[in-house]
């Protein structure tokens, strides 16, 4: 028996299993998931769904995952690919991820679709009321706060 093609085969799937379940690429599945979603569902209301954007800030840059733009306004979606259990307030800087023996922090995404939606006022010079702010959950996390 061959140890070290053994060995380098075991290598080799523990670093795909590892890349897989980086939270980039989860994020990007999840994205990705959503950007299917928005395709199939807004293909027959004559909305336009923009992904990825890109745009200036005072401070640097603003990556923004999704934007619809529809009849009812603009809609600029956040989406977070997370599973376990989601507590948050709308004001709190951070909320956290419960997972079974682990707890994470992560920035509200209500604050930073807040910066994406300002971006987006600044550059197309629309008023508040016409931009909504929307957070998507892709993966199998379940929000526990209101």
């Amino acid at each position: 028996m061959n140890y070290a093609l053994l060995g380098a085969i075991a290598g080799a799937i523990f670093v795909a299993l590892a890349y897989l379940s980086s939270p980039s690429v989860k994020g990007a599945r999840g994205e990705a998931r959503v950007r299917r979603r928005l395709a199939a569902d807004l293909a027959s209301e004559g909305a336009v769904a923009l992904q990825d954007l890109t745009l200036p800030t005072a401070d640097g840059t603003t990556q923004i995952d999704h934007v619809v733009i529809a009849r009812g306004g603009v809609f600029v979606i956040e989406t977070k690919t997370m599973a376990g259990w989601i507590f948050g307030a709308e004001r709190q800087a951070q909320w956290t991820q419960v997972l079974p023996g682990r707890k994470t922090r992560f920035q509200n995404p209500l604050r930073q679709n807040y910066k994406h939606i300002k971006a987006i006022e600044a550059h197309l010079g629309l008023a508040p009321e016409q931009i909504h702010s929307v957070v998507v959950f892709a993966g199998s996390a379940r929000p526990k706060t209101e």
